[in-house]
């Protein structure tokens, strides 16, 4: 004989499993979860936090990964959620979420070192320090951090596949710091103080010899040297900045001075 409380429990299944799909429709909205000890909750909790990410629904993919991370510590997904808290953050990209995010990767690697995704922390660490990388003339400090973070990466996981990535990254958060260095030296230039300038375009042309703008650095260091009438030492760095660069605003410029200098 079926009991009525066989009949109850396939309902109010179907009844929470339509509440959920309303809920979820709305990627703002707070996650319909599920009750701790459902079956394979932690499964379905980190499969839809996976959606929401896919779908960039930062909160409600919070929501479940939280969940998930806070009520089942022996999980199988529990890690990858742990991840997953990160990588939310990392997607609002907004000032206080990029140190959210770095805060909550930090942790993963300190409660779990030896995670096969541990590259992919760290590489996550140095990414949302980037992102709160301010211009070449404001404070650096965000910078330097996420370049010490960069370099930790690529000498403690030199065989990552994400070692592309974070090279690509360090260098465009070293050209701020270079980019600093130029600046000034650019300043120096403006105002004829060759001597200012020779020092400065030299010092970052020894400190980061790829930095990415090293055609205008060549071309403003051979200008000041021969501002200051060391034609010799100007020659080299035209030549430096015609073999390097089959393209830049400085080529044309730095064609004319070397043919005038070598007459």
């Amino acid at each position: 004989m079926t009991r009525v409380s066989d009949l109850v429990r396939p309902l109010a299944l179907c009844a929470a499993a339509a509440l959920f799909i309303v809920a979820s429709a709305c990627g703002g909205a707070k996650a319909n979860l599920p009750a701790p000890g459902s079956v394979e909750a932690d499964k379905y909790l980190f499969e839809h936090g996976t959606d929401a990410i896919a779908k960039k629904h930062w909160l409600a993919a919070r929501e479940y990964f939280k969940k998930l991370v806070d009520t089942y510590p022996q999980s199988q997904y529990r890690q990858d959620a742990k991840l997953g808290i990160g990588d939310s953050y990392v997607g609002e990209n907004t000032v206080e979420s990029n140190v959210l995010a770095a805060n909550e990767f930090r942790e993963f690697l300190s409660y779990y070192p030896l995670n096969p995704r541990a590259d992919y922390a760290q590489y996550r660490i140095g990414l949302a320090l980037s992102k709160q990388m301010l211009g070449p003339d404001r404070d650096l400090s965000p910078t330097l951090d996420a370049i010490k973070e960069f370099d930790h990466f690529l000498q403690v996981y030199p065989n990552s596949k994400y070692k592309g990535d974070v090279q690509a990254l360090r260098r465009k958060a070293q050209d701020q710091v270079s980019g600093h260095d130029y600046k000034v030296g650019e300043q120096y230039f403006r105002i004829r103080w060759w001597p200012g300038a020779i020092d400065r375009f030299k010092s970052l042309l020894a400190t980061d010899p790829e930095y990415t703008r090293r055609d205008a650095v060549y071309f403003y260091l051979a200008e000041s040297l021969h501002g200051a009438k060391l034609d010799a030492e100007a020659l080299p760095y035209y030549d430096k900045l015609i073999q390097e660069f089959e393209k830049s605003e400085y080529l044309d410029k730095a064609k004319k001075r070397l043919a005038l200098l070598k007459k």
